[in-house]
């Protein structure tokens, strides 16, 4: 079976959503179908003006290092080793935990050989996806406006974790962050990337999605509790196999243009958000 649309790294399949999800949908009329959304014209609206919907003004982002800047142009992704607190990993590893639940917690079925974990109402998630590091290297990435649209927890299971390369950003611009919340390497299904500059989807502007990535030219990241890899969405990129069986949780967020607001906000219960997502980011 052909895998399901995702927005940005998170899949999404209406079909497949419980029915009691779905009305909740479509229980009332809308005034935009394509929208899907009562609050359709105060989406656009912020949107269009880049201000957030609580009112609040919009969050300034640093910026990154020289060498930072230099180093995620050229490969499109950047490896913040240490940049989550120590005295954060162990709250963040339970908050993981706590939140693994049962499988019918989620609106949409998630794949095989992986555990999920609902974590995005922990206040301590909240603030590892605004570390300064993290931002500032999403800000480089989007040059504009952009808010936090989503972060789950993630595990691949005993031989399962296994993806194809594959890009996630389906045309949007966007930028994926993952947290790793323990060591991580080949054995325990690393993440790998293809390089921007070796991608030859990125080279091939016109038809970037027609391009098929090159496993040869993939390089699997390794390294410790606390890292964080933040890269282009539209990366060439896909977990390893965990064969050893050890934990390799990780957070897996996203971060997207207030221009998309409208199509997130529309598919919220979907995708199991729960958290506030006004809050906007400026470089």
């Amino acid at each position: 079976m052909p895998a399901p649309p995702s927005v940005a790294g998170f899949l999404l399949r209406v079909s497949s959503v419980r029915p009691e999800w779905r009305s909740r949908l479509h229980a009332r009329p809308f005034g935009d179908a394509r929208c899907g959304c009562e609050a359709h014209g105060m989406i656009v609206l912020s949107a269009m003006s880049h201000c957030p919907m609580n009112g609040l003004p919009p969050t300034k982002v640093e910026a990154l290092k020289p060498e930072q800047v230099a180093a995620l142009d050229r490969d499109g992704y950047l490896l913040l080793r240490g940049a989550v607190p120590a005295a954060w990993r162990d709250a963040l590893r339970a908050a993981f935990d706590a939140g693994v639940g049962t499988g019918d917690q989620w609106a949409a079925p998630r794949g095989p050989g992986w555990r999920h974990a609902l974590v995005d109402l922990d206040p301590l998630v909240q603030r590892t996806c605004r570390l300064p590091p993290l931002l500032a290297a999403a800000a480089q990435m989007l040059g504009e406006p952009f808010l936090l649209s989503q972060v789950e927890g993630r595990e691949p299971l005993k031989d399962g974790g296994h993806q194809r390369l594959h890009r996630d950003g389906a045309g949007m611009k966007s930028v994926s962050a993952l947290v790793f919340l323990d060591a991580y390497g080949p054995d325990n299904g690393a993440t790998r990337v293809v390089p921007r500059h070796l991608d030859q989807g990125y080279l091939n502007q016109e038809h970037p999605d027609q391009t098929e990535p090159d496993e040869t030219l993939s390089l699997i990241t390794a390294g410790e509790a606390g890292d964080i890899l933040v890269f282009d969405a539209d990366l060439p990129h896909g977990a390893t196999c965990n064969r050893s069986g050890a934990r390799r949780r990780s957070l897996l967020l996203s971060f997207m243009l207030p221009s998309n607001r409208a199509t997130m906000e529309a598919s919220r219960a979907i995708r199991n958000v729960r958290m506030d997502t006004s809050e906007v980011f400026v470089p």
